[in-house]
């Protein structure tokens, strides 16, 4: 099951943050037995909404060049509330350095504008063709899919800040 945690990217501010919301449904299957009675969202999941951002903001700084993007280490995480059938989890992640293919990111995530989870997040990110140049079709099709999803999600076509590198129509 693959789950798709970013309903809209709201804010964009290139090479330094991104800012999306994940609005909780009562219709998410793993609600259904997390927990049967009093549904919540699973702190992985929290968890999972934050590295799909920091995913966002790398392939948007990247123009969507690295096909492939990771998280390597999740630390200092803090879980502080629930989020529930209802809430919207508005999430901001901040680039604090990248290098080499890995990306270090403060993320918080916040109910009504009081924090329920925070966390360092690493991640990894690549094409598939850097090791196997026969690999370039498939990354190739992964680039349009997450453009199409982009499309999809940002808000206004290109969010607020978005570079201009970024072409919201292409594909």
């Amino acid at each position: 099951m693959k789950f798709e945690l970013i309903d809209r990217i709201m804010r964009y501010v290139p090479g330094e943050s991104l800012q999306a919301v994940k609005t909780l449904s009562l219709a998410e299957e793993y609600l259904q037995d997390h927990f049967p009675g009093r549904p919540v969202m699973p702190g992985v999941l929290m968890i999972e909404t934050m590295v799909q951002a920091c995913a966002w903001l790398i392939r948007l700084d990247a123009d969507f060049v690295p096909s492939i993007v990771v998280l390597k280490e999740a630390r200092k995480v803090n879980y502080i509330g629930f989020v529930r059938p209802g809430d919207a989890l508005v999430v901001d992640v901040s680039l604090v350095k990248k290098a080499d293919g890995r990306a270090r990111f403060k993320g918080v995530g916040t109910v009504n504008g009081e924090r329920h989870v925070t966390g360092i997040l690493d991640l990894a990110y690549y094409s598939l063709s850097e090791a196997d140049a026969a690999m370039a079709e498939t990354d190739a099709r992964l680039r349009e899919a997450m453009r199409r999803r982009y499309r999809k999600i940002c808000l206004s076509g290109t969010p607020a800040g978005a570079a201009t590198s970024v072409d919201s129509g292409s594909g």
